[in-house]
């Protein structure tokens, strides 16, 4: 039934609409929120807000023309389709994104708490409707739209090192002029200590999550290589001989840390889906 079900959700695309795709757990959100302030005058970006204006693909029918020609921005966690004829891809490393989704889904009352077993599911594509990382990012940054200047690749660990530099570079790509200062404040409105105050606001995963702690969250600490403080030698090791190949095409260096021993409590970590 995924098949047409997908296929209706991606009717009614424009030639002019862009896309903010990835896996999840890879920062959509973030930059998301960012755009829309940079894009929308007059609105608060809330979830409530972002996510009708800056819809997720299925969703899009009512979102808000933002971009030159009419075009609007579009969430897709989806794997790479001949639909999309202009995207942002955000990536991050898996070390990282695996621990996060478990973080997410364990919040929601999804999943046990028994990291070890989400981590093979996860390696096979079992913890999500989307293809398994390692084919979803190949399938984005090796398609016939990677190789044509309609493609942007952003990696989320240079997002967070370098923020302004990037949100310019994406803003040039999709053809928007903006005042410095304005994309700076619109910066600061989306820190983490910001977002989570969104979040108190419009809480995302259950009411009690906004002040409850952190892995109750939907926005947690957003890190980057938080993975060489919670895996084990041997996690590493599984995932990297599943996802290796592509860690390496993505600039990510397997095995590049001297991991714990012990397995800990799996925690973690994003500032967005």
């Amino acid at each position: 039934m995924r098949a047409p079900l997908n296929w209706l959700r991606h009717w009614g695309l424009d030639e002019n609409d862009a896309f903010i795709a990835s896996y999840p757990r890879s920062g959509n959100t973030w930059l998301r929120f960012v755009l829309f302030d940079v894009l929308v005058s007059g609105q608060t970006s809330g979830f409530n807000e972002v996510n009708h204006i800056v819809a997720e693909v299925g969703l899009h029918g009512p979102a808000q023309p933002l971009l030159p020609g009419g075009g609007r921005l579009v969430k897709t966690h989806e794997a790479y389709r001949k639909q999309y004829n202009k995207a942002i891809y955000l990536v991050r490393d898996v070390r990282d994104v695996v621990l996060s989704e478990f973080a997410y889904q364990k919040a929601l009352g999804w999943i046990p708490d028994n990291f070890e077993l989400f981590m093979y599911q996860f390696v096979r594509g079992e913890v999500n409707p989307f293809t398994p990382w390692h084919r979803h990012v190949p399938g984005w940054v090796e398609s016939p739209l990677a190789r044509t200047s309609n493609f942007l690749l952003i990696r989320f660990e240079e997002m967070k090192k370098n923020t302004e530099a990037t949100v310019n570079q994406v803003l040039d790509f999709l053809g928007v002029v903006v005042d410095p200062e304005h994309v700076r404040l619109a910066i600061a409105n989306n820190s983490l200590k910001r977002m989570q105050e969104k979040e108190q606001s419009q809480p995302q995963l259950s009411k009690a999550a906004p002040t409850g702690p952190e892995e109750t969250r939907f926005i947690r600490s957003g890190s980057s290589g938080g993975w060489r403080n919670r895996l084990t030698a041997s996690q590493v090791e599984f995932i990297e001989q599943h996802t290796g190949d592509v860690l390496r095409l993505m600039g990510y260096s397997p095995g590049a840390s001297a991991p714990i021993s012990q397995a800990p409590e799996p925690v973690l970590a994003n500032v967005g889906r």
